[in-house]
């Protein structure tokens, strides 16, 4: 569950969504929104089921003045956490986040600062449990991934950024691709935020694409990325927290999305997107996991490989009946695909 939206209610009315989320089974909450109301909201909320919750707290987000801020200074940063602790009722925070960094400039003023090392500091000390990264941009979030130090990235997936639309579709395809596949190979989550890109996605008036998904298709396009472990979908009110948990209660078809192969740039035509849209296989075969492991081995995942080799039906399974070349809406070459990928794994 994101907050920014429900932090515009009255506290009564977040405190009431916050419980219902996690009366829901909801265990994990971002709190890098735009109301400082929100805090104490969420910690009368998790009076006495504070580890029912895990909570993304963002080092560099300043609340202290009572309207969200954003900072690399480290006083400034001590300052915020000391508050947003207090106002949360706890004293531990799950993901402690680098926040907002998507210029190289942000990460070296908040090492010269000396924020990042009060993070690890953090860590250290046992308050905060796992060190994450919030951004919008691949060449970045690959900087930070080579220190070492992730064990979490919060990314902006939804189908217009990841094809080439909208104010933070920072990267190409393939480079945005390519980050998820080395967040999954090394291990590092991904907690996306914006999957509804504001609610654009679900308005065919305001979709670039010009015409609407359901949530349930957004949240599905955002789990079947490598790496994704959790989507934060940032309700205003119970109701709307409803609609987005009804996602568990859909078919398979409804949660289909590949529709969004109408409107992909010819770049990212032929580029398996995991959307199973040529399943049934009439032999049985996983196509959206078979391709999903070959690309992640490719990457250098080993476990992927692994994984490959313990399916029940692989690549040289293929019956070449032609089914899901005539099935694909992104135009991949699925039967010419199986037989590049036994041939990669020799099974």
């Amino acid at each position: 569950m994101g907050t920014s939206v429900v932090g515009e209610q009255a506290e009564k009315e977040i405190v009431d969504t916050i419980r219902y989320a996690l009366d829901s089974g909801v265990n994990y909450i971002d709190l890098a929104g735009g109301h400082a109301s929100i805090f104490s909201a969420c910690g009368k909320a998790l009076e006495g089921r504070r580890r029912d919750a895990m909570l993304q707290i963002h080092f560099g987000a300043d609340y202290t003045t009572g309207a969200y801020g954003w900072s690399t200074r480290l006083e400034t940063v001590k300052r915020s956490i000391d508050w947003q602790l207090t106002h949360l009722k706890t004293d531990y925070i799950d993901f402690g986040f680098i926040h907002c960094l998507d210029e190289q400039r942000d990460l070296a003023a908040y090492e010269k600062n000396g924020v990042l090392q009060f993070v690890l500091d953090m860590k250290a000390q046992g308050v905060v449990r796992h060190i994450g990264l919030s951004t919008h941009t691949p060449e970045l979030a690959n900087l930070v991934l080579d220190m070492g130090i992730l064990d979490m990235l919060m990314f902006s997936i939804n189908p217009m950024y990841d094809y080439g639309q909208g104010d933070y579709a920072n990267g190409s395809n393939h480079e945005r691709q390519d980050l998820y596949c080395r967040c999954e190979k090394e291990g590092v989550g991904i907690s996306v935020m914006k999957p509804f890109n504001a609610g654009q996605l679900l308005d065919a008036k305001k979709s670039p694409f010009r015409r609407a998904l359901t949530t349930a298709q957004c949240i599905q396009y955002a789990l079947d990325r490598p790496g994704v472990l959790t989507v934060l979908g940032g309700p205003a009110n119970t109701a709307q927290l409803k609609e987005i948990l009804s996602y568990l209660d859909t078919t398979e078809a409804q949660r289909d999305y590949s529709v969004i192969g109408s409107f992909t740039p010819d770049e990212s035509v032929g580029r398996c997107v995991y959307c199973k849209h040529c399943h049934p296989c009439p032999a049985g075969l996983d196509i959206g996991l078979i391709n999903k492991y070959y690309d992640l081995a490719r990457q250098g995942d080993t476990l992927a490989g692994e994984h490959y080799l313990t399916l029940e039906k692989t690549a040289a399974d293929c019956i070449k009946c032609g089914r899901c070349n005539s099935r694909c809406p992104f135009q991949v070459a699925q039967q010419e695909r199986m037989a590049e990928i036994k041939q990669y794994f020799g099974a």
